[in-house]
């Protein structure tokens, strides 16, 4: 008999998509590694290495755009709306090639985090789609106005055709999928011994003086490091290979380590607005500084979320980039509210994959 076989599709916007989905795909995996794991995405393999130990197949397509960015906060909305337009002229072409894909490897399920197409490409292979976000990109786009609201009255349709929507915490209501299932925040959990690590990385300083800089797999153009020359006795993490050297700034490989392993260690996370970051900062208990972004709808909802249930800090990119870094010496804000969220998305997922295929 062949092996059941999950076919993941994921957006390929930035690297946040691709580490929840990869965190999910490794749950089931753990739970029942006779399952085939089929991600669909143009990230980077060593990125889904790093969250999956076992075998996968990597098929590196891509049927959604996401925004076209320069870095994590600059977006290209002309280039964003001309791509997501030719994608719609070539919706046809698209889904017929993935639906062959799909029965030559007897795909029994297809989970989408949350590109439209997926609900279209599953519905014509004759396979249920389960789709999985805080967020559809119908919401992102309806905001900007214009050519966008028929793109996003275009996906809004995609995404109805999808059979079950696990929707996770900091979300937009996503009326467009007709099954909601609400779940807890999704993420990784951390793979090193925290001694060990701290010695390897050479990590002194006090966990409430370290801080992870992490931008995301986009990156931010300009990041004022001169700044961190206030704090000599501080020492700052990050994942940017083009980093100057200084003392107090230790550079990691994101082949070798993940954010996820290296927030039980600092005492703040330092990101933009992404789901994936604040979801696992959110899951460890590690405080967040975050830059707001302007422009792109999700942010509010995200940084209300850290408000809600962080201790945190929120800056402008102005006071971010005047560069003297000032705002660390400044208390945490603490949670508005009293209650934790739900944090046992990624296993809630897993078992109900799982539990799917053992009763097919």
């Amino acid at each position: 008999m062949s092996r059941p076989a999950l076919y993941l599709a994921i957006t390929s916007h930035g690297f946040g998509h691709t580490v929840r989905a990869a965190s999910v795909a490794a749950a089931i995996q753990q739970l029942c590694p006779e399952i085939l794991l089929i991600l669909v995405t143009t990230a980077p393999r060593w990125l889904l290495e790093s969250y999956i130990s076992g075998d996968f197949i990597h098929r590196p397509r891509s049927y959604d755009i996401g925004v076209i960015q320069s870095d994590s906060l600059t977006m290209d909305k002309a280039a964003t709306l001309e791509k997501l337009q030719q994608l719609r002229s070539e919706q046809r072409s698209i889904v017929a090639g993935e639906v062959n894909f799909i029965r030559t490897n007897r795909v029994g399920l297809v989970l989408g985090d949350i590109p439209p197409l997926a609900p279209l490409i599953a519905s014509s292979a004759g396979v249920p789609c389960w789709m999985m976000s805080n967020f559809g990109w119908d919401y992102i786009y309806r905001d900007w106005g214009g050519g966008f609201v028929e793109i996003a009255d275009w996906i809004s349709e995609c995404y109805g055709k999808s059979d079950r929507l696990f929707r996770f915490p900091l979300h937009e209501p996503m009326s467009a999928f007709p099954n909601i299932t609400d779940v807890g925040l999704p993420g990784g959990s951390p793979r090193y011994n925290l001694d060990e690590l701290r010695e390897k990385l050479g990590l002194t300083a006090p966990p409430e003086k370290i801080v992870l800089l992490t931008f995301g797999g986009l990156g931010l153009e300009q990041i004022p490091y001169e700044g961190l020359n206030h704090f000599p006795d501080w020492q700052f993490v990050t994942f940017d290979n083009k980093a100057p050297d200084m003392p107090n700034l230790l550079k990691a490989s994101g082949q070798d380590y993940r954010p996820v392993d290296l927030m039980p260690l600092c005492g703040r996370v330092m990101s933009k607005p992404g789901h994936s970051t604040f979801s696992e900062a959110l899951r460890l208990g590690t405080p967040i500084v975050s830059l707001t972004r302007e422009g792109f709808v999700e942010s509010f909802i995200l940084l209300d979320g850290i408000r809600d249930y962080a201790y945190h800090q929120i800056l402008t990119p102005e006071e971010f980039s005047q560069g003297d870094w000032e705002f660390l010496r400044y208390p945490l804000e603490p949670p508005r509210l009293a209650q934790t969220v739900a944090k046992e998305g990624t296993e809630a997922i897993a078992k109900m994959v799982v539990n799917y295929f053992q009763t097919q």
